[in-house]
């Protein structure tokens, strides 16, 4: 990202900016180089179906099946060697096939690295089939109830719940929060061992059964009393999946909450976990589950401010997510790891009063284009305005009071009479600290598109991405500028 980054001109930036870069940080088209291999939606004929299963063989099932589980998954490779995952309906199952197309369409045109993605569909005679990329190393049920060589490890646990609610967060932003039946078997692992969650549960409910489980322990109250799904439903489910993380069972969210209310939370922790977690982060993780399994709909929390929960929450983000799943990655084991400077493991923990600091010790001593100006009597009121507003900008930093920053800086940048690259990383992580991570990205692009070589820039431009839950950009971000802040150093 550093070296495309470095060729921006301000024009571009302004024109091109909310269109690629913050579509990107609601986790659109994936990581860094994914935009272009994840194929838009596309309508397949049943000959292409069959050729692409065997003839839907029972060698490519891939899901359980049988008269509680009609709709089958299969396991299946397109001509262009692409493997897919193809869900097949019963046949009374969508009968009006224009509702269907229109559902699948519309599940289509999400996309995001959180996301097993739809990417087509098939709609011939009585025929209703759904495409979506494969996710090859199995379902978290697999791993968290059913493992073989090791239980899966407290920070995995911990990466799989932000993930899922990031997903969700992003689905709600593109006006589908409802999801059906959300369980263990719904989150997949990419070949990266990336937790993803399947988007067949994004479709809205057809005529082959029900939204939810026949298993009334872990359903919505709310469901059972309406039979419809909210997005509190979800919630709901979601904190049935967190009792899972936490216990490595499929307990009933029921006697999760009297354990819970009689103070004896460990007793729902997997003993496989003990010594590997602190109290404080089980007891967040039990506050957040509880919260979410509230009997009244509108007294559960909603994705965002689970995002931004878990988040703070987060252990071994420079470990991949392979590494900690235990499985084989092709690619990425060739990565030689980073090492950081205390910039750049600031920003790797998103340790924000840290970078403060150091932004601060830093104060304006690569900053060219203002240094020459301030060498230089003023001779305007408007100019002498201008710097002022920078003092004020600079005083309201350094105190931490990251609001009445932010509109000082911006009253200097309006000025239009200098370009200060310093100013826009100090406004970027006064956006940070006031949770507005997409203005942050901007500034943080601007400081560098007016100093291509400032390492600095980049380096905020990963605490962004990973503020917006972009963790592969961010990290390749983090790459660069570390790269860059070594070669300055040389010189």
């Amino acid at each position: 990202m550093g070296a495309r980054c470095s060729k921006f001109s301000i024009c571009w930036f302004q024109s091109h900016l909310k269109a690629s870069v913050i579509e990107s940080s609601e986790l659109e088209n994936g990581g860094k180089g994914e935009k272009n291999t994840r194929p838009s939606f596309s309508e397949f004929s049943l000959e292409q179906l069959k050729a692409a299963t065997c003839g839907f063989s029972s060698d490519n099932i891939v899901s359980e099946h049988g008269e509680k589980a009609p709709n089958v998954v299969y396991k299946g490779k397109l001509d262009n060697d692409r493997w897919v995952a193809v869900k097949r309906f019963n046949k009374f199952a969508w009968p009006d096939s224009r509702q269907f197309l229109e559902e699948a369409r519309a599940v289509g045109r999400l996309r995001s690295e959180r996301l097993a993605n739809l990417i087509g569909c098939c709609c011939e005679g009585e025929e209703r089939l759904l495409v979506a990329e494969f996710m090859p190393n199995e379902t978290l049920a697999k791993h968290l109830f059913h493992w073989e060589n090791q239980p899966m490890k407290w920070a995995m646990r911990l990466r799989v719940a932000l993930y899922l609610t990031q997903a969700l967060d992003y689905c709600s932003s593109k006006g589908r929060a409802l999801y059906h039946d959300l369980n263990a078997y719904r989150i997949l692992f990419d070949n990266d061992g990336n937790p993803r969650l399947s988007c067949f549960g994004l479709m809205k409910n057809s005529r082959d059964g029900k939204s939810y489980s026949t298993n009334l322990a872990f359903t919505p109250p709310e469901y059972l009393r309406t039979g419809r799904v909210t997005p509190e439903s979800v919630v709901y489910s979601f904190g049935t999946l967190l009792l899972d993380l936490m216990s490595g069972k499929h307990i009933p969210p029921s006697h999760a909450l009297d354990l819970i209310r009689g103070k004896n939370f460990l007793m729902l922790m997997d003993s496989a976990l003990e010594g590997h977690f602190s109290n404080d982060d089980g007891t967040e993780l039990v506050r957040l589950a509880s919260r979410c399994l509230q009997y009244e709909a509108r007294e559960r929390p909603n994705t965002k401010s689970l995002v931004i929960s878990l988040m703070s929450l987060q252990k071994e983000p420079e470990v991949s997510s392979y590494v900690l799943m235990g499985i084989p990655q092709g690619t990425a084991s060739s990565k030689q790891p980073l090492s950081l400077t205390p910039f750049g493991e600031a920003c790797l923990r998103m340790d924000l009063t840290a970078i403060h600091e150091i932004l601060e010790k830093m104060g304006y001593k690569d900053d060219e284009g203002i240094a020459n100006e301030l060498s230089f009597q003023m001779w305007t009121s408007q100019m002498q305005d201008t710097l002022n507003s920078k003092k004020h900008g600079d005083t309201a930093f350094r105190a931490k009071d990251f609001a009445s920053a932010i509109d000082c800086y911006t009253q200097f940048i309006d000025g239009g009479t200098m370009v200060s690259p310093t100013v826009y990383a100090r406004r970027c992580l006064s956006y940070l600290m006031n949770d507005r991570p997409q203005e942050a990205l901007g500034d943080a692009m601007q400081a560098q598109a007016v100093s291509p070589e400032w390492s600095t820039a980049l380096y905020l431009q990963a605490t962004c991405l990973f503020s917006l839950g972009m963790e592969s950009d961010a990290l390749e971000t983090l790459k660069d500028g570390t790269n860059l802040e070594a070669k300055r150093s040389k010189n």
